[in-house]
This record gives structure tokens, C-alpha cells and sequence, in this order.
């Protein structure tokens, strides 16, 4: 299934390249976030990692552990 007009995976030989559905069911099968999601597209991209930024952008109060 394509979803997307614009990818901004750098991994065009990626088989979900450009099929976005495919590629967050198969990011969230392995628990980590795909590179259009997860905000600096570096480093650690699990969900752990993501909930850990966001708390430090947004506050403790805003995620539950």
C-alpha cells in the first residue's frame, strides 16, 4: 500500500520505501519508530527513546511511565 506523496527515508532500497503503512506495522513489530516519525532521525529510535524526549520537551507531567 503506498501512503505517502513524499518519503523522507534515506533508505530508498528499503522494500517499505514509500509504503508507509507497511513500514510503521513493521517498525512497530521490532519496537522502534521509522525515520519520519521520530523527531532528529538519529540516534536510538526506540519507543523508550521517543517517550524520553518527549518528556524532556514537554515536562513530566505530560507522559505517564
Amino acid at each position: 500500500m503506498s501512503c505517502a506523496k513524499e518519503c523522507s527515508c534515506p533508505k530508498i532500497e528499503c522494500p517499505n520505501h514509500k509504503k508507509c503503512c507497511d513500514c510503521v506495522k513493521s517498525h512497530k513489530d521490532r519496537g522502534n519508530l521509522p525515520h519520519c516519525l521520530f523527531q532528529g532521525h538519529e540516534g536510538d529510535r526506540s519507543i523508550e527513546s521517543y517517550y524520553k524526549m518527549l518528556k524532556e520537551r514537554f515536562g513530566e507531567g505530560v507522559i505517564a511511565d
